[in-house]
């Protein structure tokens, strides 16, 4: 048992974060979620609210929160990753951003709920088109609209801004406070957590662990990129690194500079990813993609920490917002996150077998998860709602490819994001023949 991650929002959100107890010996359950993340307490919460006399059991290796619902960067968007979604998945997302925060408010959860939107941001020509098809192309935003360069520089002064689309559908949180709040409540309705309990075999009926086995009417694997270290589960995703920095706190004068007075979270249209948010104390906590994929999708914890990615990170935050100035960066961190194949999250549940699962969000989980949590409980009470007739349910990605191949391409893809944001960088038009090479490895993302 590892304790609590490393991160910004472990060392500011105000718990202690002493671990559960184990589990002691076997046990028996009604519904079994293995993984005390987002999906897992979302999951048990909404179980709870809707049949307070069952008896559910959170599973979790670490402690609630170790894993990405702990470390990521904050965004509680109306994101799905499938691009292609459906509007009623788009609907549903966008209602899923409140249902958090009113959740958040009524359970008395303080995670620094600020809706203000997100913009990203064209820095470059070669971004234009591809950050304009987020308000006119196909599956955009409805609610999503352009913003000239004056426009976007009122809400966020960076540098080489030449507009920018904004959506109202995403809040910025702190996503430790979150995590910790949602497991208190749990366990105040009656969930039982037990931590330091390491599952390794999942079947029809039980969970087999480390500390004896529980068996279940229901047993649900809510792992995210940690699911490839369960038996038989390999290649149902691939845990990919993303990781973060965060400044000390800003003075106000910097941040009249800057913008963000709505808490907007932010991103560009670079092909590798990078996000922020201001924090509710007044800090910039800033990510991206970079960290390489590892053969054999290992996670292990001394891949949370890469000097390279968190050098360029700082680059680039000084560079996109030179206002911070000599600020001092503060904490660094990182963590893996699940992708399916074809990069559709899915929930499910068997009935026949008890077996459900949720998960793959490509790191658009922190509203994806509440959205799952709510759909595992109807579909494990047997109810017919609106959540569980929506396209993500019951679909089954493709396994990835047998290794050396997924090694080779995952990282040939992320060489090439990394090739093209340089070359536009260079040459300040669309990299287009590294931009198709990618959807190879990328199925079209």
């Amino acid at each position: 048992m590892s304790g609590p991650p490393e991160s910004l929002w472990v060392d500011t959100s105000g718990d202690p974060w002493a671990p559960r107890p184990s589990l002691r010996g076997d046990a028996s359950v009604d519904v079994a979620i293995v993984g005390g993340g987002y999906t897992g307490l979302w999951t048990a919460y909404s179980l709870l609210s809707a049949d307070p006399g069952l008896a559910v059991m959170v599973i979790e290796a670490e402690v609630c929160g170790y894993g990405a619902s702990g470390r990521n960067g904050g965004w509680c968007s109306a994101l799905f990753p499938a691009a292609e979604a459906a509007p009623a998945m788009r609907a549903a997302m966008v209602a899923t951003v409140d249902e958090v925060g009113r959740v958040a408010s009524t359970e008395g959860i303080d995670c620094d709920f600020a809706k203000g939107g997100t913009i990203t941001l064209a820095t470059n020509p070669a971004h234009l088109d591809r950050v304009r098809a987020e308000v006119a192309g196909p599956g955009s935003d409805p609610d999503a609209v352009w913003l000239d360069a004056t426009a976007a520089r009122r809400r966020l002064d960076a540098t080489g801004t030449l507009g920018a689309a904004y959506t109202p559908h995403c809040a910025a949180i702190h996503p430790a406070k979150l995590v910790r709040g949602l497991g208190r409540v749990v366990e105040a309705r009656g969930g039982t957590i037990v931590e330091g309990t390491r599952a390794v075999g999942l079947a029809p009926g039980r969970v087999v662990t480390d500390h004896g086995t529980v068996t279940a009417s229901h047993v649900l694997r809510c792992t995210e990129g940690y699911t490839p270290q369960l038996r038989g589960e390999r290649r149902t995703v691939v845990p990919l690194y993303s990781l973060m920095i965060a400044t000390e706190p800003l003075d106000d004068a910097v941040w009249d500079e800057i913008g963000l007075r709505e808490r907007e979270t932010f991103t560009d249209g670079r092909h590798l990813l990078i996000y922020g948010q201001r924090t509710a104390d007044r800090r910039i906590a800033f990510g991206g993609r970079g960290a390489p994929y590892h053969f054999g999708s290992q996670v292990k914890p001394g891949f949370d920490r890469d000097a390279a990615v968190f050098a360029e990170l700082e680059a680039t935050l000084r560079t996109l917002l030179p206002q911070i100035g000599n600020a001092a960066v503060t904490h660094r961190w990182g963590g893996p996150l699940a992708v399916p194949r074809d990069w559709w999250a899915s929930v499910g549940h068997d009935r026949a077998t008890g077996l459900g699962w949720a998960g793959g969000y490509v790191g658009d989980g922190v509203a994806t998860t509440n959205l799952a949590g709510r759909t595992l409980a109807d579909l494990v009470l047997g109810r017919r709602t609106e959540l569980t007739t929506l396209p993500w349910v019951g679909h089954r990605s493709r396994r990835w490819e047998p290794e050396p191949l997924r090694w080779l391409g995952i990282n040939l893809g992320r060489s090439l994001a990394a090739g093209a944001d340089g070359h536009e960088g260079r040459v300040r038009r669309p990299d287009r023949a590294r931009t198709r090479l990618m959807s190879m490895f990328t199925g079209g993302h």
